[in-house]
């Protein structure tokens, strides 16, 4: 019937009046819409929190909490070539209804935005660019006083909560050997860490999702998905400091090939553009962060020791700013040195045939006259 009646709609061009005239006989929780489109697309969990630090799983209704409990669904879109179109597609699929197109416009668009969206505080730290990018990072968030709805591109490391006692932190290391590669995980009550997996570890800044305090207030909820999106930035740079430390190396023993390989390659112009990339996304932070303190102060279910917490990440976000800054210096160090490089070869190489043209230039120059000498005689 519903399908009949927006079919009459589009051809009688009245589609916004009948809507609300079908919204109001029918309630919203008692209407049927259709199946998912894209099952599986995009990755979602949903969490119900009690308000004294006690979670649960929960189905994904988007519904809102009562009283002390409040609600989170978050949505993970994948980090693919897909367009922004189509990641607006997956939400759409995925939150409407209750969600609006307003809503889900001002959650997928690029750029920076903090404000109210029909009586919701939504804001977004989406930098434009191709999503596949590692570089590339969003993330944005629709707040109530009992609900929450946040939008990352790809996996946010630590932004889910998991059951104590599942974290690798807790226990006891042991340093792996010949002998235990086979398969054995245990040495005398220790746990024998695999090299790749420290590694791994060395390159995060923040703990595992087991050691996340659980939050008790949807302030609480907020501070907790910005402190993690600033950690996840934080380990992208930190991965492309020890990228450029192993390059820096490489260059101090590679010889000519190497070099021409790089250059080739245009290695330092990608990186330098990852790095701008990286700086967009915290400038996006910089401006929208402080607007959300403006906008939640006011708020009586926004803690004032919260307030304080996010006036540090975005104490930290200007310092992470400042390190990227750092390293794009050095980029350019690094580049600049290898332009000169490849200046000294192009002259080295111009000096050598200068010399030969001197060795070779009289020789056929006596050998024309002499043809000429020959042609004048014939």
């Amino acid at each position: 019937m519903m399908e009949l009646v927006q079919e009459d709609i589009v051809m009688n061009g009245n589609l916004e009046e009948v809507d609300i005239e079908a919204s109001e006989v029918t309630p919203l929780r008692e209407r049927s819409f259709p199946r998912s489109h894209f099952p599986g697309a995009a990755r979602k969990w949903a969490y119900i929190f009690d308000g004294n630090g006690n979670y649960y799983n929960k189905d994904w209704d988007l519904t809102e909490g009562r009283g002390k409990e409040f609600c989170w669904y978050h949505i993970e879109l994948p980090k693919g070539n897909q367009k922004l179109s189509q990641s607006a597609q997956y939400l759409i699929d995925l939150l409407c209804p209750p969600l609006k197109l307003q809503d889900i416009l001002s959650l997928v668009s690029n750029g920076s935005f903090c404000g109210y969206v029909d009586g919701a505080l939504v804001f977004r730290v989406n930098s434009p660019g191709p999503a596949s990018s590692a570089y590339i990072s969003r993330l944005a968030a629709r707040i109530t006083e009992n609900s929450v709805i946040t939008v990352s591109l790809g996996r946010v490391p630590r932004l889910g909560f998991s059951q104590m006692g599942q974290s690798l932190l807790s226990e006891i290391p042991v340093v792996e050997t010949p002998r235990y590669r086979n398969g054995q995980q245990r040495e005398g009550g220790g746990f024998v860490i695999k090299e790749h997996v420290l590694e791994f570890f060395l390159t995060m800044n923040h703990s595992e999702e087991a050691d996340n305090p659980v939050p008790n207030s949807v302030s609480n909820l907020v501070i907790h998905v910005i402190d993690t999106f600033v950690d996840h930035l934080q380990d992208i740079v930190t991965k492309l400091e020890i990228e450029l430390d192993s390059v820096e190396l490489e260059l101090d023993r590679g010889g000519f090939a190497l070099k021409k390989q790089m250059q080739d390659d245009r290695r330092f112009p990608k990186m330098h553009l990852n790095l701008q990339r990286l700086l967009q996304v915290i400038a996006h932070g910089e401006q929208v962060f402080p607007r959300i303190k403006e906008k939640c102060s006011p708020k009586h279910w926004f803690a004032s020791e919260d307030i304080i917490s996010l006036e540090e990440l975005i104490g930290r976000l200007r310092r992470l700013k400042e390190n990227v800054g750092f390293i794009a210096n050095r980029v350019t160090a690094i580049q600049a040195g290898l332009d000169s490089w490849q200046a000294e070869q192009i002259n080295r190489k111009l000096y050598y045939l200068s010399f030969l043209s001197i060795i070779f230039l009289p020789l056929s120059v006596v050998t024309g006259g002499k043809l000429l000498s020959a042609l004048a005689v014939l």
